[in-house]
């Protein structure tokens, strides 16, 4: 009898996940909570737990975007070539921060990323690439455990 509640105990226990919260707080200090932020907080994410079914992401695009944020790097006048990186993305459904490159700060960070200024640019997590190409745009998605596609849903099956 205290083996079947010790393991009912541990089963359940098992199930439990903790979310947990990383924000900057006003002083630019990281934050590191099991409560989300109240007031004035930046760059909130939630780590662990349970997938929220309200954003529509899948878990193995939560779990990469923790692992390996990816950023794009364009400018104003980056027309084709950064429209092209921003549709790939869009296409397999990888969320992406976009930095557009206006100050000379900006230029500086990415000219120390790859080595010179040059739009496109990619990072995921600590890789990166300079220009655009598909092929390895992809590769760094996929080597980063992004799915190769959104799975739309159309009249009930998985497209």
């Amino acid at each position: 009898m205290r083996y079947l509640l010790t393991l009912c105990i541990a089963l359940a226990a098992a199930g439990v996940q903790a979310e947990t919260y990383r924000w900057t707080d006003s002083g630019g200090r990281t934050v590191i909570s099991d409560t989300p932020p109240a007031g004035k907080a930046t760059g909130v994410v939630k780590l662990g737990g349970k997938p929220e079914a309200s954003d529509g992401l899948s878990f193995a695009t939560k779990r990469a975007m923790e692992l390996f944020p990816v950023t794009l790097y364009t400018s104003a006048d980056c027309v084709a070539e950064c429209k092209n990186a921003r549709d790939l993305l869009s296409g397999r459904g990888t969320p992406f921060t976009e930095k557009m490159l206006q100050k000379p700060e900006d230029f500086e960070e990415l000219k120390q990323l790859v080595g010179d200024v040059f739009i496109p640019s990619i990072k995921v997590g600590k890789q990166n690439f300079r220009g655009f190409e598909a092929g390895a745009y992809n590769n760094l998605l996929d080597l980063a455990g992004y799915p190769k596609s959104t799975a739309k849903t159309v009249s009930g099956e998985s497209k």
